[in-house]
């Protein structure tokens, strides 16, 4: 075993991604049942659904897994009498999946110190975080509870606060990412370094275990991070277009039939900087000019993704995915985990 898969208790070391809102149980409870560590985004969850996906999870699987939070960067905004303006300038999106603009909510966001409660209180194997580094106080109570803590950096300043917060593990996630760039000491766009030129650094630069991301989506990828220096990789856009996760048929198909250079960077659907597909939406929010920022944009098109995707719309979802989805050709995740644990290096 390595350090990292004595660290975690698996026996293979390829992690699942988090997907924030995508995340299902079914997928992380395979992903952990095959010998690998299952995740489970946990994003925009209260106390209560907390303990109950975490018992869910349970129920399905004995073996450990992660579950992943959004630390707050200090720049989220609260519900407020601009609310009402951003979403009327959504307007159309609204009217062609049939709803009405979304009312201003009370909050956008469950509070992080709830959310950190619930998950202590359930004590998973692992906690990991994005968007920053978690608190002493917060490392010291994970570990007093057995859980180990996983950060993820997209600089190597970034992985060096992260271990020197006593974070356990490293995820250094590349700019060839899926999803949200959970860039904290810099801003995103000032942060896009490819996994390639990250990884070695990060490995250089601290002493705990690192995971690497982006762009890996099948044994190659795996092999070569290794050859970098990885104790593990952390694969999301190939488990995300396999039947267990909560992607709808239209986000996998756009992974399938989505080229490399055809996703994106944009801060059109949440308000803060992510790699996916350039559907319509994308493309007439960016060209409206007018994006609410993080977390209001987020809460407001979703009120209009979600029906979207029940309608089969991939042109009005969020359709995450990195630029290696053309490789993400996997029916399940059994599938996906056979193909990427290929690449482990033997011990």
């Amino acid at each position: 075993m390595s350090a990292l898969t004595d660290l975690l208790g698996i026996r293979i070391p390829v992690v699942l991604g988090p997907f924030g809102g995508l995340s299902s149980i079914p997928l992380t409870a395979a992903v952990s049942a095959a010998g690998g560590l299952g995740s489970y985004g946990l994003y925009g969850y209260d106390g209560d659904r907390i303990r109950s996906t975490i018992a869910g999870i349970r129920a399905a699987t004995s073996a450990p897994f992660a579950v992943n939070i959004w630390l707050p960067t200090g720049d989220e905004v609260e519900p407020g009498a601009q609310h009402d303006a951003d979403a009327a300038a959504l307007a159309p999106f609204f009217a062609e999946v049939g709803v009405e603009p979304p009312a201003r909510p009370e909050r956008y966001l469950p509070p992080v110190d709830e959310q950190v409660e619930a998950i202590l209180e359930a004590a998973p194997a692992v906690l990991s975080v994005v968007f920053g580094a978690p608190s002493a106080a917060l490392v010291a109570e994970a570990h007093r509870r057995g859980i180990r803590v996983v950060g993820t950096a997209t600089t190597v300043a970034e992985a060096v606060a992260l271990a020197d917060a006593g974070a356990d593990a490293v995820v250094a996630t590349g700019a060839e990412a899926a999803g949200h760039r959970v860039s904290f000491l810099r801003p995103a766009e000032e942060s896009l370094v490819g996994l390639f030129s990250l990884l070695p650094q990060v490995v250089d630069a601290v002493d705990v275990p690192v995971i690497a991301a982006g762009g890996i989506a099948d044994r190659r990828g795996v092999a070569a991070a290794f050859a970098l220096g990885a104790q593990g990789v952390q694969v999301g856009t190939a488990f995300l277009a396999v039947a267990e996760s909560a992607a709808n048929a239209a986000h996998r198909a756009a992974i399938r039939s989505t080229s490399a250079e055809g996703t994106v960077l944009t801060r059109a659907m949440s308000g803060r900087l992510a790699r996916g597909a350039r559907n319509r939406a994308v493309a007439e929010i960016e060209a409206a000019g007018s994006i609410a920022p993080f977390p209001a944009q987020n809460w407001i098109t979703g009120r209009f993704r979600a029906p979207a995707g029940e309608q089969g719309r991939g042109e009005l979802q969020s359709l995450w995915m990195g630029q290696s989805a053309p490789l993400a050709r996997y029916g399940t995740a059994a599938e996906a985990f056979a193909e990427l644990a290929a690449g482990v290096p033997s011990a």
